[in-house]
């Protein structure tokens, strides 16, 4: 496996459990995706689920989200059930996410980009919006000052007018990222946030996930294919493998495990 030479060791983070999955198992057909995934994130701290392809990675952060309904298992954020919920009712709930596939508005701007990320903020209707009335202007205001702060956050200045489709692919992941802060989540599900990126532009994001982390108090689940990025980045790590969760810890822990280097490397264990 081939790491980083600084593995993080963790931070002390709280024991509060903010998403528990419990037993989860999910089928399409005859085909599980899926097979009794149990673990649990702690609130404020950065989570990371690896595997080789196809171990069932995204399909476990799509029914945290609610893209996907689980065969059966349960999912709790906060405590509350949302194994069953839509995605938009779990995104009130404080939980954000990114995808593997850029999903950017490519002909608006960086700011407008953003701005989409503060949908689930706002409050006039349809008629005061259409007719642009004082709440409505003062909505406005508010957004475009809370997306401002992500554009200086992300280091986004030279970019916030400029149509996204003409920027280069790491600018267009971290204007992603920033979508995802905009909602003002408790939790973000990033799914591989640097896949496609320069060693140079994954350092920077990095760098962004651990300032989001430890200024604005989010919890990240992230999914990452780099295990260098993984174990510098991460305070806990899951190992799936054909569907299977086969192992979790610190990431020391993990990177001494025969079972997972077996996984990775395909040698008896």
């Amino acid at each position: 496996m081939n790491m980083l030479p600084t593995i993080r060791t963790g931070r002390g983070r709280s024991d509060s459990q903010v998403i528990v999955v419990e037993n989860v198992s999910l089928r399409f057909g005859g085909l599980a995706a899926l097979t009794n995934v149990s673990l649990d994130v702690r609130e404020g701290e950065i989570y990371s689920i690896i595997g080789p392809n196809g171990a069932g990675k995204t399909s476990l952060l799509n029914c945290i989200n609610g893209f996907y309904t689980p065969t059966s298992g349960r999912i709790t954020l906060g405590g509350d059930e949302i194994a069953r919920l839509s995605p938009a009712t779990i995104a009130r709930s404080g939980l954000s996410r990114t995808f593997q596939n850029l999903a950017l508005f490519k002909a608006l701007s960086t700011i407008d980009n953003l701005l989409l990320g503060r949908n689930l903020k706002m409050r006039t209707n349809f008629l005061q919006a259409a007719v642009f009335l004082g709440p409505t202007k003062r909505e406005e205001v508010k957004h475009r000052a809370a997306v401002e702060e992500i554009v200086h956050f992300l280091q986004l200045e030279a970019v916030r007018d400029e149509p996204v489709g003409q920027l280069p692919y790491g600018t267009q992941k971290r204007i992603e990222f920033g979508r995802a802060l905009a909602s003002e989540p408790k939790i973000i599900l990033l799914d591989e946030p640097m896949a496609g990126m320069t060693q140079r532009e994954k350092m920077e994001m990095c760098d962004f996930i651990r300032s989001a982390n430890e200024m604005l108090n989010v919890t990240f689940v992230l999914i990452e294919h780099d295990i260098g990025v993984i174990m510098g980045l991460s305070d806990r790590i899951a190992v799936l493998d054909r569907g299977l969760r086969i192992a979790e810890g610190t990431p020391r822990e993990i990177a001494a495990d025969p079972a997972v280097i077996s996984a990775y490397l395909g040698v008896e264990h």
